[in-house]
């Protein structure tokens, strides 16, 4: 699997980068606009050390955040699993605050907390925070009728063991969404670095940018696929090892 995730980044950033030396040759373009594969290679050597320390820092903060917005997730998708007045206010207002987009309140964070790791790591948590709260909610809101009707008529049923029932059935639904909300933990706190941050890929990115420099914003790119790709293929083998551990299987 982890193999299969690192083969598949290196098809899909490669593509990329054989699409920007097209466009590149093809319009005659210089290697300030974009370098060519040996200043790259150059920039790559460079920079590496300091760029894998920026990525490893941001993918940090990015796990720390994803931990936590998947904890609080669980506690609030157990506590609005019901169709009662409180479960349904907690979805709705589940629906509501996700229509705030992260750029619109990641200025008031940074006005607020500064420029420093806990700004980063409210991002991080928060832009991953409601998709995985909107799986939760819907699989705990929805129950399992083949397993639970037992336990309802024998008098056995217990919040306890509906929770554990329902996590069960859709355990690999589950592996998915949180594997895939790593992404976006690691996309929130790189858009908070880029935005006001000291710290991490995402201000590396931002000072590139203002450098005008392709290369290393390719570079980043490269770090930040290449983590990505790697911690998902750890969080999806995690996975299946809960699940064989859970099933005895």
């Amino acid at each position: 699997m982890l193999y299969r995730r690192i083969f598949q980044f290196f098809i899909i950033y490669f593509l990329f980068i054989g699409g920007l030396m097209l466009l590149k040759y093809s319009l005659g373009l210089s290697d300030y606009v974009i370098p060519a594969p040996s200043g790259m290679f150059h920039i790559l050597t460079a920079e590496y050390h300091r760029y894998s320390l920026a990525t490893l820092n941001t993918m940090t903060v990015a796990v720390i955040g994803q931990i936590l917005s998947v904890i609080m997730a669980f506690i609030i998708g157990i506590l609005g699993r019901q169709s009662t007045w409180f479960g349904s206010f907690i979805k709705v207002a589940a629906f509501n605050i996700q229509a705030y987009p992260i750029v619109a309140l990641a200025p008031i964070l940074f006005i607020l907390l500064g420029d420093g790791f806990l700004t980063r790591l409210l991002i991080a948590a928060m832009i991953c925070y409601f998709p995985v709260l909107l799986s939760v909610l819907g699989i705990m809101s929805k129950p399992v009728d083949d397993i639970e009707h037992f336990y309802r008529v024998t008098g056995r049923m217990r919040w306890q063991l509906e929770v554990k029932i329902r996590t069960f059935e859709n355990l690999t639904q589950l592996t998915t969404v949180i594997a895939g909300s790593a992404t976006l933990a690691m996309a929130g706190t790189i858009v908070g670095e880029f935005i006001a941050a000291n710290a991490g890929i995402g201000y590396s990115i931002r000072i590139a940018l203002y450098q005008s420099d392709m290369g290393k914003i390719l570079i980043a790119l490269f770090l930040i696929g290449i983590t990505i790709a790697i911690y998902q293929a750890f969080l999806e083998l995690l996975g299946a090892a809960v699940k064989r551990a859970w099933t005895g299987k």
